[in-house]
């Protein structure tokens, strides 16, 4: 069973993932931020999982969250359901409009780019690739440096004083970066470029919503050298 309890909601909720999954993790935290109590199956073997492809028949992939006999899929829709389904906990999108139109602007910027160019910098055939990868990634971190200075207002999160909607979507993505850094030497999140994402990195590795569901690195990188074949995990 998930790690909290206190939901309101008296439907049964499950949640189909994979550990390494950055975008099973938005989930997880998400759910814990709210205390729902859910059931977390493991899907070793996504592809051919019988329960994954009746649940998510169209893109074949997790998470997905069920919810009574309801299937929600996609990560960032998942957790905008957490959020308008389950009052307890903090909200995880702001309540003004701008503001919510903001934060779902970074977490697509997120997906789009940051995670890209961290696939990007896995895969690249030749060091001249994988340096224009770095650098596109490098530069996803500039951006987010002033983002998060922008929306946290001097507090602690992206979202403010607790996680919100940008500090899931990009948290998420810690332990990949992490696991980049570790094969490149390449500290994208670093105290004299990036202090605001290096201390705010901190707090969301503390968080108790965050912690106890955060896969280890050491899993993540041997995991990394299994999925990809390229000289940089070797």
């Amino acid at each position: 069973m998930g790690s909290m309890n206190g939901s309101k909601n008296d439907e049964y909720v499950r949640l189909l993932g994979a550990w390494p999954s950055p975008f099973v993790l938005r989930t997880r935290i998400a759910l814990n931020l709210k205390r729902v109590s859910y059931e977390y199956l493991e899907e070793e073997d996504t592809l051919d999982s019988e329960s994954v492809l009746n649940y998510n028949p169209v893109h074949k992939q997790i998470p997905i969250l069920i919810h009574g006999n309801k299937p929600i899929r996609e990560s960032l829709n998942i957790v905008m359901y957490v959020d308008e389904t389950w009052l307890s906990g903090p909200p995880i999108l702001p309540s003004d409009p701008f503001d919510r139109a903001v934060a779902r602007f970074w977490d697509v910027y997120i997906d789009e780019h940051c995670f890209t160019s961290i696939n990007g910098v896995a895969v690249a055939k030749d060091e001249d690739e994988r340096k224009a990868a770095i650098a596109k990634l490098e530069q996803c971190m500039a951006l987010l440096e002033e983002t998060f200075q922008e929306c946290s207002k001097g507090r602690g999160f992206f979202g403010g004083e607790n996680i919100g909607f940008i500090d899931i979507g990009f948290g998420s993505m810690l332990g990949p970066l992490k696991v980049l850094e570790k094969f490149t030497g390449v500290k994208f999140i670093h105290p004299e470029n990036t202090p605001g994402l290096f201390n705010w990195a901190d707090r969301f590795y503390a968080h108790e919503a965050v912690k106890p569901v955060l896969p280890d690195i050491e899993k993540l990188v041997e995991f990394a050298r299994l999925k990809f074949n390229t000289s940089i995990f070797k």
